[in-house]
């Protein structure tokens, strides 16, 4: 009841013609204190905290010498403070962040913010746990969340905190609670980015797009420093009724402030890490994020040599290099990791023996995570988990899957190949492979459907009755695909085939499958 009642107030603030916030402000201030004797509230025993930034998602203040900060903010914004990278927040009574107040109608707010130590201060790294579209449906994909992606991790990860890059639900936003309740048992700080499908069920405009979200978990544009990083979480969901499929990418005249206010008093040679739910990068032959915010971000980043794009939605994975083509004037190619999505296909799929879906992407990709590693001079590392990975299959393990036919013919025209996905492959990898022991060849990059899942497709056609829940998704062309040809002039019998990739992160990751050679009859 409080969160609907919380919600409609939000709502109610956000729908203000611009007018009205222009002449509306609401004085909010308090201070920023570590919390030091394990007692609620600010007392003798907690120091205050100086030069702290405090944002409304526009403009920042900082904190003075007695960790005092005011700033006048509309109503409906969101007043928020920017955690310096060596305190981490207290936990809220959900178990999220406490690190945001609501601003009201009307009035004064008196918002203190409570930080503590770092748990481990001396870390010379930082370790980030990366989801995005857990896009949980029903109580039922919840449970596949809960033990398909969280369980098999809780206390196995270093990580300092963790972030959904968007599509926490399926339009579904009263199971945000639900769902909360199982991130949060990673215990990791947890923070999210608002997806198309968080969006207020029904919303005529963007401006009343976000009012559950906005109740549950504060700002949908935030930042948070940790090691040697800096995170700007953004929405870049542009709500547009009746426009191709109601929604654009694309930033608000508000994020533009509160990331130029922002940018100018942080260090170049820190590692800006930007974490959204739409890609920056334009697919299909259609504007997915608008050309003009593009080119306005950009013109934000062009001068600082250590940045990150991080993105959900497509429910593929990519890397994607922004250059001239695109806009980017950097020195250097502009890096988005499109990440692949926690719940795969909408946890589509033939379900296994413990009742969880398949779950591929359409470009072959398994459902799981991500893992970003930045060292203590701002250098990165990406990893990608998938979510199962078969110990009886030396063909799918957490690198790549090969596919390869089971049998062909000695002496055929060699016109049959092995297929390597490698999950976090793009143009510049290099993926060999050699059979039997055999001098290692290279491999070409296809782009593709993956022929793994064609195979889960036909059988889906095939199938006389549904296989699960929802059929494996549509194979599309994989980025990351490559192909060998098999050898038909060796002995009949058994042949081994391995695969090798060089990831940019991880090394040398290997696979091994096997085909068969066969006499055809009557030869």
């Amino acid at each position: 009841m409080f969160q609907r009642a919380f919600a409609a107030l939000i709502l109610a603030a956000s729908i203000l013609p611009a007018a009205a916030y222009a002449a509306t402000t609401v004085a909010v201030s308090g201070q920023v204190y570590l919390e030091q004797d394990g007692r609620p509230g600010r007392t003798a025993g907690d120091a205050v905290l100086a030069d702290v930034a405090v944002s409304d998602g526009e403009r920042i203040v900082r904190t003075d010498a007695q960790g005092r900060y005011r700033i006048d903010a509309r109503p409906g914004a969101h007043v928020f403070v920017v955690k310096p990278a060596t305190l981490r927040f207290a936990p809220a009574a959900d178990g999220l962040p406490a690190f945001w107040r609501a601003v009201p109608a009307k009035g004064r707010l008196q918002a203190d913010f409570a930080l503590l130590p770092a748990a481990d201060a001396t870390s010379a790294g930082t370790e980030v746990l990366v989801f995005t579209d857990s896009q949980v449906k029903s109580r039922r994909d919840i449970d596949h969340y809960r033990r398909d992606i969280v369980e098999p991790i809780i206390g196995r990860h270093p990580a300092a905190l963790g972030v959904t890059l968007g599509d926490l639900v399926d339009d579904e936003v009263e199971l945000y609670a639900e769902l909360n309740a199982v991130t949060t048992r990673l215990q990791v700080p947890w923070f999210h980015v608002p997806g198309n499908h968080d969006v207020e069920p029904g919303a005529k405009d963007d401006a009343a797009s976000l009012a559950s979200w906005h109740a549950v978990y504060g700002p949908d544009t935030y930042a948070v420093e940790e090691g040697s990083a800096a995170f700007v979480f953004l929405d870049d969901v542009v709500v547009q009724p009746g426009h191709g499929p109601g929604y654009v990418g694309g930033l608000r005249e508000d994020q533009f402030r509160f990331l130029e206010a922002y940018l100018a008093g942080l260090s170049a040679e820190r590692l800006l890490v930007l974490g959204m739910h739409i890609p920056v990068f334009d697919t299909g032959g259609r504007q997915t994020f608008r050309a003009a915010d593009r080119a306005r971000l950009f013109a934000l980043l062009r001068d600082r040599p250590r940045v990150l794009l991080l993105s959900g939605h497509s429910h593929v994975q990519q890397h994607y290099w922004h250059g001239e083509k695109d806009g980017w004037q950097g020195a250097a190619p502009l890096h988005e990791y499109n990440v692949g999505a926690t719940c795969g296909a909408f946890w589509s799929g033939v379900a296994d023996a413990q009742g969880i879906p398949d779950a591929t992407m359409a470009d072959g990709t398994p459902n799981g995570y991500a893992t970003l590693s930045i060292d203590a001079d701002g250098g990165y590392a990406l990893a990608y988990h998938p979510a199962r990975v078969g110990d009886d299959d030396p063909g799918f393990t957490r690198a790549m899957a090969l596919h390869t036919p089971k049998v062909l013919r000695k002496g055929a025209y060699p016109a049959w190949g092995v297929f390597a996905n490698v999950f976090m492959g793009d143009a510049s990898t290099r993926v060999e492979y050699r059979i039997d022991g055999g001098a290692w060849k290279p491999m070409k990059r296809v782009e593709r459907a993956d022929p793994r899942l064609l195979v889960e497709n036909v059988a889906d056609d095939l199938a006389p009755a549904l296989r699960g829940f929802d059929r494996s998704p549509e194979a599309v062309d994989s980025t990351h695909l490559w192909r060998g040809a098999l050898d038909t002039a060796l002995a009949p019998g058994v042949h081994r085939v391995e695969v090798r990739a060089f990831d940019r992160w991880q090394g040398e990751v290997l696979a091994s499958t096997e085909y068969r050679l066969q006499e055809a009859a009557g030869e």
